[in-house]
């Protein structure tokens, strides 16, 4: 009956449920925001619209926006908030104690109030960058990228350092630790430098001795920034920095000295390089320790001619040692003798002693015509 009622006035009865609004329009005109609860709506010749909107989307985003706001000021002011920011502004917008959006600056924001309560934190950026320690934890926390599109997050770890440029310029540096940065607005960059002791190797570079032979070497070295700024600044890249200059250091030195020169002074040569690259090194902030050439690499055929002379100086080391053992040999055989030719007694003592020797080792001995000799001499020297 009451639906006959209605449609006989040209009417219709819309019910809104708690978690929806609404927005109204008559023969295409906007008239206002629906709350929940039941309305009664004209609706001549069905020229009622309706668009329904949930509460759970709380931004609030229609077409309508404007006409609302100016044809139906006091339903747009009693369901909507709006929220803008100025050039230099952050406005983090919060819902029900949670951040919703952050919104950069001259932006707009409008949502449904009765899906608050809304409330809103202004962040003026000026010169300072950083974002509050507590509110970064909180965006952290909230886990939405969509949150952290502008904000840049650095972790520096311990035995780092941070280096912070604003549109271009230094402005400061970041101690071990977590720090956010809004990225809007302004161009903002971070540069990590690793403060500990690190190692670099330069292997397999190749070089012409002063006597035209070519080498390989190594070369390790250990350094660490002590000046990060100028590290930073006064070259692109320091480590590329360092490996060049002891590439050129060690070619130019040892370019300049025969092979033999370089394998038996290597360690002069190592402080000869070491002092030039130290020195170029410390004007860019970098303190180098432990230079070391650690491999001299000689080609095949080269390494086949020097372990040839190897072995003929080792040969005639050994040939020069047995030449002096014979002549030693000789000599003591000599003053043997000459003790001997001058002392007869002497001379006899070594004839018993090889008597006895050669009897000790066969079972019968026999003496032709010596040892009457041998026992006269024998009772001679107990006589004497």
């Amino acid at each position: 009956m009451l639906y006959l009622i209605d449609k006989l006035m040209g009417r219709k009865r819309l019910t809104i449920n708690e978690n929806e609004r609404a927005i109204w329009l008559y023969k295409g005109e906007v008239k206002g925001i629906l709350g929940a609860g039941e309305h009664v709506l004209p609706n001549w010749r069905k020229q009622l619209r309706v668009e329904r909107m949930a509460l759970s989307s709380a931004a609030f985003v229609s077409v309508y926006e404007k006409a609302l706001f100016e044809k139906a000021p006091d339903q747009a002011n009693a369901h909507l908030t709006q929220y803008r920011t100025g050039t230099g502004e952050i406005a983090v917008i919060i819902c029900d104690g949670q951040i919703h959006s952050v919104l950069s600056p001259d932006s707009k924001l409008t949502v449904w109030s009765d899906a608050g309560p809304w409330a809103a934190e202004i962040v003026q950026l000026e010169e300072n960058p950083v974002v509050a320690p507590a509110l970064l934890s909180r965006l952290m926390k909230a886990g939405k990228a969509s949150l952290l599109e502008q904000v840049r997050i650095v972790e520096v770890d311990k035995g780092q350092i941070g280096l912070l440029t604003v549109d271009g310029r230094m402005a400061g540096e970041l101690t071990p630790g977590v720090t956010g940065y809004w990225m809007v607005g302004q161009k903002v960059a971070v540069k990590i430098v690793d403060l500990t002791r690190q190692p670099l190797d330069v292997t397999g570079q190749e070089l012409l001795t002063k006597d035209r032979v070519t080498l390989r070497i190594n070369v390790s070295a250990e350094y660490r920034v002590i000046d990060p700024v100028k590290a930073v600044t006064e070259v692109k890249d320091f480590a590329d920095a360092l490996y060049r200059a002891l590439q050129y250091a060690f070619r130019k030195t040892l370019g300049a000295m025969t092979l033999d020169q370089i394998l038996e002074k290597q360690v002069t040569v190592d402080d000869t390089a070491a002092t030039k690259v130290r020195s170029d090194m410390a004007d860019i902030g970098l303190e180098v320790t432990d230079i070391t050439l650690k491999d001299v690499i000689l080609p095949g055929e080269m390494r086949e001619i020097l372990n040839q002379v190897v072995s003929a100086q080792k040969a005639a080391e050994a040939n020069v040692i047995k030449r002096r053992e014979e002549t030693n040999a000789t000599r003591s055989l000599l003053n043997t003798a000459k003790v001997m030719a001058d002392n007869p007694v002497m001379l006899r003592l070594k004839e018993l002693e090889a008597l006895e020797s050669i009897a000790g080792k066969v079972d019968k001995l026999t003496v032709t015509n010596g040892t009457a000799g041998l026992m006269n001499d024998l009772v001679k020297l107990s006589g004497d």
